[in-house]
């Protein structure tokens, strides 16, 4: 039987870079401390005006097939994932084929995940080979959320930066991390509580979708910005995953013990020391690289992967436990192992 192993990542962030200062000087009233201690970020990158999640997916796809030229005729799948397309059709992932020169036998499909996204995503590149669909699977994740998010809006403009992933799922396992079975959740009931309102088909922009309102916190918005119900999508991660993360070990008939290293979202660190306290998971375990980054949404798993991969102290790690969850309401996880 073919498995699906991940072979190799490498990663992309905007030149621009954010810092809390910066927010600090547009809006005074913020207070830095309160908002460093809390989210754990110091600073984010944020895309160009005129660069967007596609071009973003080009940058990042070229930098890896310029350290692994010979790989780009083996591709013969790739799958983009964004909330943030530049077109609603055609399909961003055809434009991106054409860009970087990859063959036209190949599929290509767009995937409108978040948080999630990455772990959603390889559980699709891991049943198109597994099912003799493919090889070798391309999956870049590419999200320019700041494009969403209103400047005095600091519930979600001191947590989210621009980023992008390119990470090669295939089917040769030398020295590769072996991907298990991904578990899914989905809770469509929370759709309201990470959302951007006004833009599509159901709530086309108009006249009012800029019209800006203050909530009862002094954050500013309107209809077509982001908009994120903290309390709700808090409750949601300490309700939920837990359980789901125990679900994780029990399908892989594995203890909290044995996993070596545990990469979830990059949320924030409230929300990372949260699960940490809840599931009593060592801190040496935990990856945390929300610092300087911020919350990438579906890049933020395949860029903390390349970071430990890049690690000293990968050799000692076996098994590595990944979790995706947020906007959706959705969550997935699964056990690699090296």
């Amino acid at each position: 039987m073919l498995h699906a192993y991940i072979k190799l990542i490498e990663f992309y962030l905007p030149e621009k870079i954010e810092t809390n200062e910066n927010l600090i000087k547009e809006n005074p009233e913020w207070n830095i401390q309160k908002i460093s201690s809390k989210t754990g970020i110091k600073q984010r990158h944020i895309a160009a005006i005129d660069e967007t999640s596609l071009d973003m997916a080009v940058k990042v796809g070229n930098i890896f097939f310029k350290k692994n030229p010979k790989i780009k005729n083996e591709i013969d799948y790739l799958i983009f994932c964004t909330q943030s397309p530049d077109y609603f059709l055609p399909t961003s992932a055809c434009i991106i084929q054409d860009k970087l020169g990859l063959n036209t036998h190949i599929g290509a499909i767009d995937v409108n995940q978040g948080c999630s996204g990455f772990v959603y995503s390889i559980g699709l590149a891991k049943g198109l080979i597994e099912s003799k669909q493919a090889s070798n699977v391309l999956l870049i994740t590419s999200e320019t959320y700041s494009k969403f998010i209103n400047k005095s809006d600091k519930s979600v403009r001191t947590l989210f930066g621009d980023g992008s992933a390119c990470t090669l799922i295939s089917s040769t396992n030398k020295k590769e991390l072996f991907i298990s079975p991904v578990i899914h959740g989905t809770d469509g009931s929370g759709a309201n509580d990470l959302i951007v309102t006004d833009g599509g088909l159901r709530s086309p922009i108009n006249n009012k979708s800029f019209i800006e309102t203050e909530d009862e916190n002094g954050n500013i918005r309107s209809k077509s910005n982001l908009f994120m119900n903290g309390k709700a999508v808090y409750s949601f991660t300490l309700n939920k995953i837990p359980d789901f993360l125990n679900k994780v070990l029990k399908f892989n008939k594995v203890g909290l013990k044995d996993i070596d290293l545990f990469i979830f979202h990059q949320a924030n660190q409230f929300i990372i020391d949260s699960l940490q306290k809840k599931l009593k998971i060592e801190e040496g375990k935990i990856h945390r690289s929300y610092e300087n980054i911020g919350n990438t949404v579906s890049s933020t798993i395949p860029i903390g992967i390349k970071l430990e991969m890049n690690s000293k102290k990968t050799s000692k790690i076996k098994k590595v436990l990944i979790l995706g969850f947020g906007v959706g309401l959705s969550w997935a996880g699964t056990l690699i192992t090296f």
